[in-house]
């Protein structure tokens, strides 16, 4: 058995799973959250059974400890599980990684750098980092970037509009994110369809806290709508996705500091900000209940995603898949319902039985006469960086 630790840590939580890297089966796995709040939560998984804890974890580092207690208590601890390296999720890798790194003490330093066009997570990535290479000092870690998916966009796609100077000073340009799911939903949805992924043009739509699009032609990004950071593109849980620029100039101007707009934009707007809550359930339900705020919230965030479906079909030349994928994508049959509501004249027609299903495995959910397929096809980060891990590590 070939170990793989897939860590992957936000901003106040880190999911982990133990993979076998040779089959692919998931031996453990967990999830750390509440991350420095007074009451953290634990739930790890081994095979049938489940452990749950409440206690205090006021950082990564105490996260990760807890992790490795959590395999300690379930009879089977990480040291007799021959963990043969660590692969990271790391969100913003900059021009700086292509693709997936062995990290070393210069790349754990260079990821805590990226944090200014990321401050909501390579904070994280990096505090996981520095615990686990000091748990496990002896196996490789590799880090896997969000943002290498999208590093072949074409030029016209990635560029500002700024002062050129200024924008190659400061390294302003569209990254991108989500790039790991991006990556094994294409693939998925490819294998799905029975085709290969070389030939399918797909619009790939990862709706959760945190929500992209992008633009999957014959399985490269062209174009994707997170940009410098994630806060660009559509409305999510709490950061509100494409405004004006000159309204952050004027509420500057208004005496609201860097700060406290930082704030707002990445933990006070989008559908928390807007409609009360950043979850689409507890939303939905309010705004069938007559919450006026609530309701406009969810058409905000439906009609920015068709927004940029309708620009993706464009800049595609139509498309033969259209993917839902991760928390609301997935699990939220409405959202899916008014995205693509009335567009049969695009081809795609959503077959209303099928769109209500529970939630499952990769599944259509189109009518047999759309002549694109919409399909919901569950994301798997930490499947997809323990394959470019082990990749990695044993190629």
């Amino acid at each position: 058995m070939s170990g793989i630790l897939v860590v992957n840590a936000g901003s106040s939580s880190i999911k982990y799973q133990l993979i076998d890297a040779e089959t692919g089966e998931r031996l453990a796995r967990g999830l750390i959250e509440r991350i420095g709040e007074p009451l953290g939560h634990l739930t790890h998984r081994s095979g049938p059974d489940r452990h749950e804890r409440e206690m205090s974890i006021p950082d990564h580092a105490a996260g990760f400890a807890a992790m490795i207690e959590a395999f300690a208590s379930s009879g089977e601890p990480l040291t007799e599980r021959r963990v043969r390296a660590v692969g990271h999720r790391v969100v913003q890798g900059g021009s700086d990684f292509i693709a997936p790194t062995l990290i070393d003490d210069a790349v754990e330093r260079r990821i805590l750098e990226l944090a200014e066009l990321a401050p909501l997570h390579n904070p994280g990535n990096h505090q996981a980092i520095l615990a686990a290479r000091a748990a496990f000092p002896d196996v490789p870690h590799v880090a896997v970037f969000d943002t290498t998916f999208h590093q072949n966009m074409p030029e016209k796609a990635y560029t500002y509009a700024i002062d050129r100077e200024v924008a190659a000073r400061h390294g302003v340009r569209r990254y991108g994110f989500h790039g790991i799911s991006y990556q094994v939903v294409s693939r998925r949805a490819a294998e799905f369809l029975g085709r290969p992924v070389g030939e399918l043009r797909q619009i790939v739509l990862h709706l959760g806290n945190g929500a992209s699009a992008c633009a999957v032609d014959r399985g490269r990004s062209i174009d994707t709508s997170m940009g410098l950071t994630p806060l660009e593109g559509l409305v999510m849980g709490t950061r509100g996705g494409d405004i004006d620029p000159g309204a952050l100039l004027h509420l500057q101007r208004a005496g609201i500091g860097v700060e406290d707009l930082d704030r707002l934009l990445n933990r006070g707007s989008g559908l928390l900000g807007l409609g009360g809550s950043l979850d689409m359930r507890d939303l939905t339900a309010a705004a069938m209940a007559g919450d006026a705020w609530a309701r406009l919230a969810f058409e905000v965030y439906v009609h920015r995603i068709r927004h940029y479906l309708g620009a993706y079909l464009l800049e595609l030349g139509g498309a033969d898949a259209i993917v839902f994928t991760a928390g609301v994508g997935e699990n939220h049959a409405p959202t899916r319902a008014a995205v693509c509501a009335d567009l049969e004249h695009f081809g795609i027609e959503l077959d209303e039985a099928l769109n209500a299903e529970p939630p499952g495995p990769a599944r259509r959910i189109s009518t047999a006469a759309s002549r694109v397929a919409v399909l919901v096809v569950p994301t798997d980060e930490e499947a997809e960086i323990a394959r470019q891990t082990w990749e990695l590590v044993a190629g």
